[in-house]
């Protein structure tokens, strides 16, 4: 931590919003909030917000959820993994409520959820408010920011780093002027006049907070800012020049696990002065079995290795067996890939189950997936939560199989083409049943388009009933 009297840090509360649905990264938001989703092996997303907070020596928190928040409570648990299991400050996660004259309705906006949530603020001594998004990887000190809003006596601050020209449309896109105070603003633009973006992190001062938010001023970046800017407040940016990512699409977020295999990553999980902690299960050491070969990977406590793992990340609990083969994958918790089998250029949720001899990940990527072409169209094949898969099977690339999804499934197709999806189909009900000649005949076995279409057939299954092991 930066130099900062303790004094100082305690008056400084920090609000993650935490209740994003993360609809972009597809099966991996399905059964749980973007901010639980695994990354890194042993680690949740929100675990890096968290880790900066409590390395910054901020140890009043309170967590904003919202969409699927069962598996992230759980996890967050009353925040003993981070030291914030105490009676003054410590953490707090709050969620929609219904109140007396207030309609029922989930949080419309940033800017929204904060007002729906003021008590904590008002009962708070805090002088600053810190918030943050709770979906992004990033190592950040928030002393240094905190000082700059307090040295400019700025009413919000905001943090800003350059990103390629072609992903500034994503953000809100600013200009700096002398002093870094903020003289242009464009909240999501089509064509962006600068590449330097809003990281969706804010530096408050309290009564500033309270002045300007408003039940018209659903959103931050697009209603809180702007409107600050016109009502002539003290906006500035806060340059960050360390590593952060956004996570939130299926190509972002392999590309960034993959990185953490280079031999000097941007993002140090080792670095003994800023140690990122989690919730983490008692389990057995990993164990690299006589037959394994393991090239540039990450091993997570409890695998069981006893075949081939290049380039990928594995999450607790995943078992290799003799002769399979794991390449630039991530894998997440007690996943099993049985022998033979082969897993190239996927993400494979948890407890999922790759039956001997499967290809998961072969031929040309040459086609998006049908069904969602703006999220599956890098190559990568994407197997959702205690999906079970064949003997045997061949799948293609940016294949989509849902969560849930049984062997019966397949209906003996033996070949999933690139771009196809595969989702559950419910046992039928007892009225089905009686009408039999209602029922569509059977699917096609093989030919791609027929497969494809065949493996689409049904809607897909509702989330789990057990969210809390999202």
């Amino acid at each position: 931590m930066a130099g900062c009297s303790i004094a100082n840090v305690k008056r400084v509360l920090a609000v993650i919003l935490a209740g994003g649905e993360g609809e972009r990264l597809s099966l991996l938001s399905a059964v749980r909030a973007k901010p639980a989703v695994p990354f890194a092996g042993k680690y949740r997303i929100i675990d890096f917000t968290l880790s900066n907070c409590v390395n910054s020596d901020i140890d009043n928190v309170v967590v904003l959820t919202q969409y699927n928040p069962r598996s992230l409570n759980d996890h967050l648990g009353a925040g003993r993994p981070w030291d914030l299991d105490r009676t003054t400050g410590g953490i707090r996660t709050m969620q929609p409520y219904i109140a007396r004259n207030r309609p029922t309705e989930w949080y419309r906006g940033t800017a929204d959820a904060v007002m729906q949530n003021l008590e904590p603020l008002l009962q708070s001594q805090a002088e600053i408010i810190l918030v943050l998004a709770g979906d992004h990887i990033y190592k950040m000190d928030y002393q240094p920011f905190v000082q700059a809003h307090r040295r400019r006596r700025a009413d919000v601050t905001i943090a800003v780093k350059r990103v390629p020209l072609g992903d500034a449309h994503r953000f809100g896109v600013l200009a700096l002027g002398d002093n870094d105070e903020v003289t242009d603003w464009q909240e999501k633009p089509r064509q962006p006049k600068s590449d330097l973006a809003s990281l969706g992190i804010y530096v408050f001062s309290r009564k500033s907070l309270l002045k300007w938010l408003r039940e018209d001023r659903i959103d931050f970046g697009r209603h809180v800012v702007p409107a600050m800017l016109a009502g002539d407040a003290r906006v500035f940016g806060y340059r960050f020049e360390g590593y952060w990512q956004d996570v939130g699409t299926v190509e972002g977020y392999w590309q960034a696990n993959m990185e953490l295999l280079d031999d000097h990553p941007s993002l140090d999980l080792y670095d003994r002065e800023w140690v990122v902690h989690t919730r983490s299960e008692e389990r057995a050491p990993a164990r690299i079995g006589p037959t394994a070969n393991v090239h540039r990977s990450l091993v997570s406590h409890g695998c069981q290795i006893a075949g081939t793992v290049e380039r990928s990340v594995l999450s607790p609990g995943v078992r290799v067996d003799p002769g399979a083969v794991i390449r630039d994958s991530v894998i997440m918790f007690d996943t099993v890939v049985r022998a033979g089998a082969v897993v190239d250029h996927a993400i494979i949720d948890k407890e999922v189950s790759i039956g001997p001899n499967a290809v998961v990940g072969m031929g040309a990527n040459d086609k998006p997936n049908e069904l969602e072409p703006e999220r599956l169209y890098a190559g990568i094949t994407l197997i959702g939560k205690r999906a079970q898969i064949p003997a045997n099977v061949r799948i293609g690339r940016n294949v989509r199989i849902d969560e849930d999804v049984r062997v019966a499934d397949f209906r003996s197709v033996r070949s999933v083409p690139t771009g196809a999806t595969v989702q559950h189909r419910a046992a039928p009900d007892a009225s089905a049943k009686r009408q039999p000649n209602k029922r569509s005949s059977a699917p096609p076995t093989s030919g791609s388009d027929q497969a494809a279409s065949a493996a689409t057939a049904d809607p897909p299954r509702a989330a789990s009933a057990d969210p809390s092991r999202a």
